[in-house]
C-alpha cells in the first residue's frame, strides 16, 4: 500500500512539475515578444489614422473605440459582397458620430486604413473600387 501511495505521490509531483515547467516561456522569448509591435488591428488602424493626418480630424481624432467600431462592420459588409459605395450609403457605415464627423475625400482614405488592419484580404478590392470610382 505504501508504495501505491508513493508512486502516486511522485507521479503525482511529476506531473505538477511538468505542468509549471511547460507554462513559463523562456527569457528570450519574453523579450522578443515585447520587442515586437502590436497585432491588434485596433492599435494599428488608430496609428494609421493618426499618422494620415486627415483634415477632418485636424481639431482631434475621434475616441479610438468611436472610430474602432467602423472597420469590423465594414469588413462583415465586403465579405458579404457589399461595396464601398453601399456601406457609405444604405448600409449606412459612414464613418460619423454624435459630435464627430469625416470628410468624404477622408472618408474613402478611413475605409481604406480600416481594411487594411482589419481585413487586409480585401484592401486590393477596395483601392480597386474607390479608383475606378475616381476618388482614390
Amino acid at each position: 500500500m505504501r508504495r501505491t501511495v508513493t508512486a502516486a505521490c511522485l507521479l503525482l509531483a511529476g506531473l505538477v512539475t511538468g505542468c509549471a515547467g511547460g507554462q513559463q516561456e523562456p527569457a528570450a522569448s519574453k523579450a522578443s515578444a515585447s520587442a515586437t509591435p502590436s497585432a491588434d488591428p485596433l492599435a494599428k488602424f488608430t496609428r494609421e489614422v493618426d499618422d494620415a493626418q486627415l483634415e477632418s480630424y485636424a481639431t482631434g481624432v475621434p475616441v479610438a473605440d468611436d472610430l474602432g467600431a467602423f472597420p469590423p462592420q465594414w469588413c462583415k459588409a465586403l465579405a458579404e459582397g457589399h461595396s464601398v459605395e453601399w456601406m457609405f450609403g444604405a448600409g449606412g457605415l459612414y464613418p460619423m458620430g454624435l459630435d464627430w464627423g469625416t470628410k468624404k475625400a477622408d472618408a474613402y482614405q478611413l475605409v481604406v486604413l480600416g481594411v487594411r488592419a482589419y481585413c487586409p484580404g480585401r484592401e486590393a478590392a477596395v483601392t480597386a473600387e474607390l479608383r475606378n470610382a475616381g476618388v482614390y
